[in-house]
């Protein structure tokens, strides 16, 4: 490969954010960078793929999907379980509209969020609607993430 090829190549670990039969759009989750996909390799949206892209001639305006180290899928969910006692430990330091990440043992994290208690609902659906919720999940290279709530308070547990 030349340099001038070298330096048109990609790496890194792409958010799936739209994809059909015939195309899909990355979303660098490091970067931020959107790549489209001239065609769709067989991904998903809420995929994530680390890996490389590279643009298609002759014009370079959309990428092929040319090397995959690893690709898995992300599941983002309500739980009807209450927040945890350390996350509703951690609630009760904070004032209204904080949030506190917190390293998880092993790999994650867990955001708590204090909010309105009327606006409780809100939160949760903003989270779970979030495409920032996603690229987070796919920068910590973890699987899942799981959202469980009280009136006043917003647990977010990205989790392996």
């Amino acid at each position: 490969m030349s340099t001038e090829e070298d330096a048109e190549r990609r790496e890194g670990r792409f958010l799936v954010t739209h994809a059909d039969e015939d195309s899909a759009v990355l979303k660098d989750v490091d970067r931020g960078q959107v790549h489209t996909l001239a065609d769709n390799p067989g991904i998903e949206e809420g995929d994530v793929v680390e890996g490389a892209v590279e643009p298609e001639p002759p014009m370079e305006v959309a990428y092929a999907l040319v090397d995959v180290d690893e690709r898995r899928s992300l599941t983002v969910e309500e739980s009807p379980e209450p927040p945890t006692t350390q996350a509703r430990d951690v609630a009760a330091d904070q004032s209204e509209g904080e949030v506190t990440r917190r390293e998880r043992a092993g790999t994650g994290e867990l955001h708590v969020l204090t909010v309105p208690e009327d606006g409780t609902e809100r939160a949760v659906t903003d989270v779970l609607e979030d495409e920032a919720t996603l690229a987070r999940a796919a920068r910590l290279g973890v699987a899942r993430v799981e959202v469980r709530s009280q009136p006043g308070i917003v647990s977010v547990r990205y989790l392996p």
